[in-house]
């Protein structure tokens, strides 16, 4: 596993060369704060937005992710480890006055790109994001809850 890239994965890097030659500018793999070893894959500093591109099989995709035959208990709790990290830092950052926008790895990177452009540009015209009502009704807003086809978590 300590092979397995964690950060500019191909997905990733499709997304953040759309939102660049869009003009956004954008900080990546910064820690999330206040939570050891935990990273936010692009952020938006200023707007507190927070983009998270999961692997379909290290996050629990319910279209694609696939159960391992081999040592198939020890799997299952780690990837249900994993799952269960990701809804506390989305809940950790939401608490904090976030934005967060989690998006599949399969999801198109233009669609993506798309949505976290308007994200942006709508915080950034001054709706206020000091309250989570406020950060979820803008998620909802701009992606249909958590990226297309993604239950929220």
């Amino acid at each position: 596993m300590s092979r397995q890239g964690s950060r500019d994965t191909a997905p990733e890097v499709a997304v953040r060369k759309l939102l660049h030659s869009s003009g956004l500018r954008y900080r990546v793999n910064v820690p999330v704060p206040g939570m050891p070893r935990r990273t936010i894959d692009i952020v938006f500093g200023k707007v507190k937005i927070a983009v998270f591109m999961d692997g379909c099989f290290w996050h629990g995709c319910p279209v694609h992710a696939t159960q391992p035959k081999a040592n198939a208990e020890w799997w299952r709790v780690k990837l249900d480890k994993n799952i269960a990290r990701d809804q506390e830092t989305t809940a950790h950052l939401r608490a904090e006055g976030w934005t967060v926008l989690r998006y599949w790895e399969h999801e198109s990177p233009d669609t993506v790109a798309e949505d976290v452009r308007a994200a942006v540009v709508r915080l950034r015209s001054g709706e206020s994001m000091r309250s989570p009502e406020a950060a979820e009704r803008i998620e909802d807003d701009v992606s249909d809850g958590i990226g297309t086809g993604r239950p929220t978590r």
